[in-house]
């Protein structure tokens, strides 16, 4: 009997599954997609893969910003020097130099890292100091946070961020190896990303104390405090920084133009409303490099902390996504590589300073596109700025660094010494830290023991034949049946009778 059913109906391939059965589209969806997350699994898990990606991240990185570091302050800088390469031949110098130390870095044993990180704290603490006395640190854009020496200006507080977040992991990898409860430091660190606060919000410099506040609570989320008091701090942090918005005049300036867009569009928000009108000039694919009508004195800043603004104009929303794309992979890359470390300080200082690079680049986003108010803080390695490059050269090359001696890279590279890797940041080196474990190896063989004076070593004697299985000479030995035999059972090694 025939029924209107469609499920009786075959599909015309020799099967009953109905033709637009969803089945059948969800069974060949799997087989083409277990093909491509399989390659795409083998090519992730092959050594030396991940400081592979963070070496040509920063690369891109670099490149892009020196390109667009030429293009927002070319106008500029002819007009103040005559020459429109007069802020970009710097930069490039500095990225050099923070190339060359980001090397140094992944070369730097890893011992040697975690002994030296007190000494560079108290030696950034001492610089903190001595820039606010005047006529030893100079003040630049409200803020006393600089030493200018032969014309170079250096600022201490970008340095003592990566001095803090090196400290900061030793410390609490020393609790974990001692086998203590790790919320025993947190006294000792709170006492001294307290102390470096102080010293920093004394300089007026509120960009840097946001981001000792990013550095204080990665510490504490990745080192693996309580939650109540990961909770509780940061609650707390967030209304001092609120208070010493307010109680400022020059920050609480910012809040006020943030809140009020269009109270004065000529003054507190010309910046901010400049910034906006470059991001709306430049559309989807942008005006092209190069073409940008801000940079022509219109928007203060465009070569710093607006920067952003000058990729939208002349690159479009596409430009925009690229940038924002590329710190996405940064953050993918650097918790991954936290992941599979395997010392604890080296673990708590990847995620820390890849949390740092993230989250300052989201934030200088943020606000020059108006969703947060001005902080002040630089898009890493794409702004101007010659200490935040080497900075952030450096905390990349902590990545980098954690990358280099994960415990696949160790292998690959002791197996094998060829290619541009070893020639240029040679063969991990841990120090007096633990390597990690690679392979198992078999056990050194027992050395002979030492014969005593006067006695002799004994003869080896050699193997005996086994009587039961030599035949006597002259008789033929018996036939065994190998069905009995123990080793032989479950197996048919004998042809098969013909039936």
């Amino acid at each position: 009997m025939v029924t209107g059913r469609s499920e009786d109906k075959p599909n015309g391939r020799g099967s009953g599954e109905p033709v637009n059965s969803p089945r059948g589209s969800s069974d060949k969806r799997d087989r083409t997609s277990t093909p491509f997350r399989a390659r795409t699994a083998l090519w992730t898990n092959r050594p030396l893969f991940d400081f592979h990606m963070i070496v040509g991240l920063v690369v891109l990185i670099v490149a892009f910003g020196l390109l667009m570091v030429l293009s927002s302050s070319g106008v500029e800088s002819y007009v103040l020097s005559g020459t429109s390469y007069a802020r970009f031949w710097p930069q490039c110098m500095f990225a050099a130099i923070g190339l060359v130390m980001f090397v140094a870095v992944v070369r730097l044993p890893t011992e040697t890292m975690r002994r030296a990180s007190p000494w560079l704290l108290i030696l950034c603490l001492v610089l903190l100091v001595l820039v606010l006395i005047p006529g030893i640190g100079s003040e630049q854009m409200g803020a006393r946070s600089w030493f200018v020496i032969a014309g170079i200006s250096f600022q201490p507080s970008e340095l003592a961020k990566l001095a803090l977040a090196i400290w900061s992991a030793a410390t609490v990898a020393s609790f974990m190896k001692a086998r203590m409860d790790v919320n025993r430091a947190l006294p000792v660190i709170g006492g001294t990303t307290l102390l470096v606060l102080v010293l920093v919000v004394l300089e007026k410099d509120l960009g840097t104390t946001i981001t000792i506040g990013i550095i204080f609570m990665s510490v504490l989320w990745f080192g693996l405090f309580r939650m109540k008091t990961f909770i509780s701090l940061t609650l707390g942090s967030a209304v001092a920084f609120l208070v010493l918005g307010l109680t400022a005049g020059y920050r609480s300036d910012r809040i006020k133009a943030f809140l009020n867009p269009d109270l004065d569009p000529q003054g507190l928000n010309f910046q901010s409303t400049q910034a906006k009108y470059a991001l709306a000039n430049g559309g989807i694919f942008g005006r092209g490099l190069g073409q940008s009508d801000a940079k022509w004195s219109y928007l203060p800043q465009a070569h710093n902390d607006f920067i952003f603004a000058v990729i939208g104009e002349e690159l479009g929303l596409v430009g925009a996504l690229i940038v924002v794309a590329l710190f996405a992979a940064v953050l993918i890359v650097g918790l991954r590589i936290a992941k599979r470390s395997t010392d604890p300080f080296l673990k708590v200082m990847t995620a820390t300073a890849t949390t740092l690079i993230v989250v300052q680049a989201f934030i200088n986003i943020a606000y020059v596109v108006g969703l947060i108010p001005v902080t002040g803080l630089q898009l890493p390695l794409i702004s101007a700025g010659g200490t935040s490059m080497i900075t952030t050269l450096l905390m990349f090359g902590l990545i980098a660094h954690a990358a280099f001696r994960e415990p696949e890279a160790v292998a690959s590279s002791e197996s094998s010494g060829r290619g541009w890797i070893p020639l240029v940041f040679g063969k991990p080196r841990f120090g007096l830290a633990k390597r990690p474990q690679t392979d198992r190896r078999r056990p050194p063989a027992r050395r002979a023991q030492p014969v005593p004076t006067g006695q002799r070593r004994p003869e080896r004697r050699a193997p005996q034949p086994d009587r039961r299985r030599t035949p006597a000479p002259g008789r033929r030995a018996p036939s065994r049946d190998w069905s009995e035999d123990p080793r032989r059972r479950g197996r048919s090694d004998r042809p098969r009778r013909a039936s």
